[in-house]
């Protein structure tokens, strides 16, 4: 496992300044998105500390047996990890939860059976193409694709030991505008048989050039026994 870790401080920080210019930034976005208020902030602050602990305790998300907790990482972003938030959208989650496995012409089986095609490539491009197959259509949750997509990307570029993707203001627009052309395309269509390349291309030059190694952690050892036990009960 890499010896890197996601700084939670500096990923909450990036994101408060987002959120500042949010307003802003969104007048400019061709599809305008929802305001970034301060329960998303800190879903997402939740869903890093999930996505974290995961490779902590070496999980991978993206193995058969452990792609539930892809399932759990769009519950945090859409509902926390409050109890009782939980209750209260149990029919939205259980729809989501039917949806993410059975779902045809797409669901968590083709991003699964992408990635493993695709090993072979880069980090920024495996975690580009991965983000393209949950977004492209059909979308593998009903909400709330885009960040729990971008969680996703962070997970396999920091089990990598590159930094987290963190949406800043920075680099907002160039994420927004390319990801509402990719909502639109079907994963089966002939379109995105010649726009997946280029695609994944843009995106995995874009997290490249975006990637801050001010939101990671550098870890000197290899988590202790104690420490992958804990990460295990959260995980869990």
């Amino acid at each position: 496992m890499a010896g890197s870790r996601i700084d939670l401080a500096a990923v909450e920080a990036s994101l408060r300044a987002l959120q500042a210019e949010f307003p802003r930034i969104n007048e400019f976005l061709k599809s305008p998105r929802d305001r970034l208020d301060d329960e998303v902030i800190l879903n997402l602050l939740a869903g890093y500390a999930y996505v974290d602990r995961a490779i902590a305790d070496g999980v991978d998300l993206l193995a058969l047996g452990n792609l539930r907790h892809l399932l759990e990482l769009n519950t945090i972003v859409l509902c926390g990890e409050d109890p009782l938030a939980r209750r209260l959208n149990a029919r939205h989650i259980a729809a989501t939860e039917q949806h993410f496995w059975e779902q045809s012409g797409g669901g968590v089986r083709d991003i699964v059976e992408w990635h493993e095609r695709h090993r072979g490539e880069t980090v920024w491009q495996r975690a580009a193409g991965v983000y393209i197959r949950i977004l492209s259509e059909p979308q593998l949750y009903i909400e709330g694709n885009h960040r729990t997509g971008a969680l996703v990307m962070s997970y396999l570029l920091v089990r990598d030991g590159k930094p987290p993707f963190v949406l800043t203001a920075e680099n907002a627009k160039e994420y927004f505008d390319p990801s509402a052309v990719i909502t639109k395309t079907r994963k089966s269509s002939l379109a995105m048989l010649f726009r997946m390349p280029k695609a994944k291309k843009y995106f995995g030059e874009y997290l490249k050039s975006h990637a801050d190694d001010t939101h990671l952690l550098t870890r000197t050892a290899a988590p202790t026994g104690g420490d992958r036990a804990a990460a295990r009960a959260s995980c869990g």
